[in-house]
């Protein structure tokens, strides 16, 4: 049986508090990552993030603005995945910047990093390092588009 081929769609949330990015790590990995996650069939994007930021964190978020996607591609276990992130501001009231979140799912931990620093960790999809400050200027022309592939 021949492998399908398959390109994920994701989306991924940009929050930002007091000069601070939440991003996500999968437990002994060395890149992060924004939170989110799949976008299930007959889903809206911004529905899914806000399901997945609950499924993750355990509180309510809102869903703002588009910012951009980025395509991606990257090994994982020997096998080439393919993905389409699509990024979007994201409120999460109830979190503070000088602690980090916990987890409601045990093989994640979230963190707070400097939105101005984001290349020591090893953000991936890694034009996302340099796209999110630039989505962050009230009159910037930071491209909305960006890929690996």
């Amino acid at each position: 049986m021949k492998h399908k081929k398959l390109i994920e769609t994701l989306v991924r949330g940009v929050c930002v508090k007091r000069g601070q990015l939440l991003v996500c790590q999968s437990k002994g990995a060395a890149n992060t990552y924004l939170p989110g996650g799949h976008v299930e069939f007959g889903e809206r994007a911004a529905d899914s993030l806000e399901r997945e930021i609950q499924e993750e964190l355990g509180v309510a978020s809102k869903t703002g603005a588009f910012l951009g996607a980025v395509e991606h591609t990257f090994l994982q276990k020997g096998k080439r995945h393919c993905e389409i992130n699509l990024v979007f501001e994201l409120d999460i009231a109830d979190l503070d910047p000088r602690t980090d979140p916990p987890a409601c799912e045990d093989w994640i931990a979230f963190r707070w990093v400097p939105v101005t620093r984001l290349g020591p960790y090893h953000l991936e999809p890694w034009p996302l390092r340099k796209l999110i400050p630039g989505w962050l200027r009230p009159t910037s022309a930071t491209l909305r588009w960006a890929g690996t592939i």
